[in-house]
């Protein structure tokens, strides 16, 4: 294959859902060299049209609809429309994939569901996010991140003990489960490579969320079902020890990994420290007040300072950044992850790229995201729907 034609180039992928976590699927599969054709209703479209992150709005629309179906084409299909019905089922009898994150039943009604597609394309891959499955008393809840959070452990593995719950603050449960799904799209599309069969590829957003906390669940598991204790001071993970955690300096805030506490009490030339120098336990058990006494002697100076020190002595550390410090440092800069995509009526979108490098090549995107049923005459047209 040339070095120039992505590995997806020539697939053609239907993205029937809304909101954040099917596009988002749907924009790696793009990303990937897919061509991607966003289903909309011509009354609306996508309601994530209208899911305002802040008071922003590009061209009639929100950013996060800009940030997450850049790139794709739209075309208007009323599923209480016959004919539309009927164009799309052609449509789909000549597509590679679906992604579709319609409540459990909605789509079997539509007439769409699994083995309904099969009968129209049996090499179909047909890809479906659900809030939590397809059983079970859950099902009918409303499949949201900040709930499927909630009821995952996520959200209470969070923070410092004393804090109660603290969410995520983005919608990590959409995008992991978007995540899971271009795996499994990735490797049913190799399958019927092998096989010329199509697969049914599911995930829900409790399940990504599961799967996120598989290295902590697993200790969990395997250690009589304990419930971790979080750290009640500067907590970073439930399971580890100190110094792990992030500490205010005289200028900001510095973060430090799994690091010894003799070799950080000499560095740091914390005397208070040599009481716990020989007993590694004590590094966990006592995990807050020595994180306390770290904390005293890190706030007496500057980032940069603590950073002079600690970094030439190879102790994993790192200033902590906000979204301005991370775009205007080198090691930012370097990677590339920033282009802006237009639209024919003047949009023009900042946005970030592909995380993804093929052949030492990043995608690059020109087109921002369609309007309502923007490519709907031509598609109709090429298909002959």
């Amino acid at each position: 294959m040339p070095t120039d034609v992505p590995p997806l180039d020539g697939l053609l992928v239907l993205d029937m859902s809304q909101f954040l976590s099917g596009p988002c699927a749907a924009l790696r599969l793009l990303d990937l060299g897919a061509r991607v054709i966003k289903i909309e209703r011509p009354d609306g479209g996508d309601l994530s049209r209208r899911l305002y992150l802040s008071d922003t709005e590009i061209g009639g629309d929100s950013t996060i609809f800009h940030a997450i179906n850049r790139g794709k084409e739209s075309l208007a299909i009323d599923m209480k429309n016959s004919a539309d019905m009927a164009a799309l089922k052609t449509l789909i009898g000549k597509a590679d994939v679906v992604i579709q994150n319609f409540r459990p039943g909605v789509i079997q009604r539509l007439g769409l569901g699994y083995e309904q597609v099969c009968e129209i394309n049996p090499r179909i891959v047909y890809a479906g996010i659900s809030g939590y499955g397809e059983e079970g008393p859950w099902v009918s809840r409303p499949g949201q991140d900040l709930l499927a959070q909630a009821r995952s452990g996520l959200m209470w593995l969070n923070g410092d003990d004393d804090h109660g719950p603290v969410p995520f603050g983005l919608a990590v449960a959409d995008m992991l489960a978007g995540a899971a799904l271009v795996q499994g799209i990735l490797a049913a599309l190799v399958r019927r490579g092998i096989s010329g069969k199509g697969s049914h590829v599911e995930t829900s957003l409790l399940e990504a969320l599961v799967d996120f906390q598989f290295e902590v669940l697993t200790t969990h598991l395997n250690d009589g079902r304990r419930l971790p204790k979080r750290s009640s001071f500067r907590s970073a993970h439930a399971y580890l020890s100190a110094p792990y955690g992030v500490y205010p300096t005289q200028d900001g805030f510095i973060a430090i990994a799994m690091t010894p506490v003799p070799k950080l009490a000499s560095l740091l030339g914390v005397s208070e420290l040599a009481q716990y120098a020989d007993d590694k336990s004590s590094w966990f058990t006592a995990r807050d007040d020595i994180k306390k006494i770290i904390a005293r002697r890190i706030a007496t100076a500057t980032t940069d300072h603590w950073l002079g020190i600690l970094e030439p002595a190879d102790i994993w550390c790192s200033s902590v950044l906000n979204w301005d410090e991370l775009l205007n440092s080198e090691g930012f800069k370097v990677l590339d992850m920033l282009q802006t995509v237009t639209r024919d009526d003047g949009v023009s979108i900042a946005t970030t790229r592909s995380p993804i490098r093929i052949n030492g090549t990043r995608p690059v995107a020109t087109h921002a995201a369609p309007a309502i049923g923007e490519h709907s005459g031509a598609i109709r047209r090429e298909f002959a729907l």
